[in-house]
């Protein structure tokens, strides 16, 4: 695939598949069904903002009571998808009309950082089908939004995707009334526990000149013979995401589905682009999320646990008096309050865009934001990775036991920041300080 944003050529679809198992089931991982499914019928839903984030840390503490034993186990994480259908944040921005909150992105985003202060996991697989779930917004006609959206939030779906760019394309062929994918991706986040899965791929032969071909983005059932995944997540850190690798073999998706198509030609908007800069948010902020967790669980060892140092000639009785550890959680938490600040800013602004109509988004403006996504991303990764190695000097030598596992948040964070260059962002950034340049639209940018 060439590094180019899928524009002029993208589109989303709706397909049919048949019903088969998606894999091993397993519930074994710490969380009880009952006690999820029950936890909120009487309690009042959310009708505002405050009220969500509110239901998102409810959730948080839930999650981060065991996380470290459910990380270990590595079970498919289907009680904590349960959870977040339970607490109604899966449809968080579907429409009213059909069930959901209709809140906004800017909501969504501090809704994934509260989940991942509780489980990282479980905050990038909120975020991805965030942007699943708002995969027909990007591209397709208003009356397939329509249809999408009425699905999708009427069914309480939970989305995972297929779409890695840096692996080859699938393909996919033309047959008249009906386009078919076939292929395999290295990685398929969420797509174990998904109730739809988001397939992309390049029409047959539309590439032959060496362009970028027709590319084409299909929503589909998970469970169908067609899809198959490998279960082979076995990484160091966000284990409980499930982003191992899918085949897909002769998924059949209807032409006349496919978003944005109109006579098999898409209709391009600027608007179709917003996909990387919406991600990349995703990413910071449950970054920020996890780099949260990794100071509260922390503080909380030092306050219960960590003995002050006796031998520096100015002793104290408790650690919590000692000037060092106070001056180190001091600096952590200045950065990530700067961090937040940026990243709500930021949040403001491209959930403004998000939200307003698609045709009112110019190039230079999805440039300015995507610019700012990027200082914000490449600051999080170095401020959250500094918190997650730096609590074991303000905890002492006995938090580094497994038993602790204050360990989980470095791994969860230094695992998907490898995502995709850290200094390319950097680099995005400079360019706009020093040269008044906007990044071109790419899978990346």
């Amino acid at each position: 695939m060439t590094n180019t944003a899928p524009t002029a050529s993208a589109g989303a679809s709706v397909g049919s598949g048949t019903a088969a198992s998606t894999g091993p089931d397993s519930t074994a991982n710490g969380l009880a069904a009952d006690a999820l499914t029950d936890r909120w019928p009487r309690s009042a839903r959310p009708s505002d903002a405050a009220g969500w984030i509110a239901r998102a840390r409810e959730v948080a503490d839930i999650l981060a009571a065991d996380a470290v034993d459910r990380d270990r186990a590595g079970a498919p994480p289907r009680s904590e998808v349960a959870l977040l259908k339970a607490s109604g944040l899966v449809t968080l921005l579907g429409p009213t009309a059909h069930g959901g909150a209709g809140q906004s992105w800017e909501t969504a985003y501090r809704v994934i950082r509260e989940v991942a202060r509780g489980d990282g996991s479980i905050g990038q697989l909120l975020g991805y089908h965030y942007l699943w779930a708002w995969a027909a917004r990007l591209v397709a006609t208003e009356e397939q939004i329509a249809a999408v959206e009425e699905l999708a939030t009427s069914s309480t779906a939970f989305y995972g995707g297929a779409v890695n760019p840096r692996d080859a394309d699938l393909t996919v062929r033309d047959e008249g009334d009906t386009l078919v994918f076939s292929g395999r991706k290295s990685f398929s986040t969420g797509g174990v526990i998904s109730d739809l899965t988001v397939l992309e791929g390049v029409i047959e032969g539309s590439d032959a000149d060496g362009g970028p071909g027709i590319h084409v983005f299909a929503i589909v059932p998970t469970a169908q013979e067609g899809i198959r995944f490998a279960h082979d997540w076995d990484n160091l850190g966000q284990r409980l995401t499930e982003s191992g690798s899918v085949e897909i073999r002769d998924v059949r998706v209807p032409w006349a589905a496919a978003a944005g198509f109109v006579d098999k030609t898409f209709q391009p908007l600027i608007y179709n682009t917003l996909n990387v800069p919406t991600i990349q948010l995703v990413f910071a902020n449950f970054y920020l999320g996890i780099a949260q967790g990794t100071l509260e669980r922390a503080t909380a060892y030092t306050r219960e646990n960590s003995r002050a140092w006796p031998y520096g000639g100015d002793d104290k009785t408790r650690a919590t008096e000692e000037w060092y550890i106070l001056e180190g959680y001091g600096e952590l938490q200045s950065k990530l309050w700067a961090d937040e600040a940026l990243l709500d800013a930021v949040g403001a602004e491209i959930s403004a865009v998000l939200h307003a109509p698609r045709g009112e988004l110019t190039e230079r403006r999805r440039g300015e934001i995507a610019v700012r996504i990027a200082a914000a991303k490449a600051r999080i990764v170095d401020d959250g990775l500094e918190a997650a190695t730096k609590v074991f000097e303000l905890t002492g030598a006995r938090a580094s036991a497994n038993t602790v596992g204050l360990d989980i948040h470095w791994r969860n964070l230094r695992t998907h920041s490898l995502h995709d260059p850290v200094p390319y962002k950097r680099r995005e950034v400079g360019r706009f300080a020093l040269l008044g340049e906007i990044p071109e639209p790419t899978w990346y940018t």
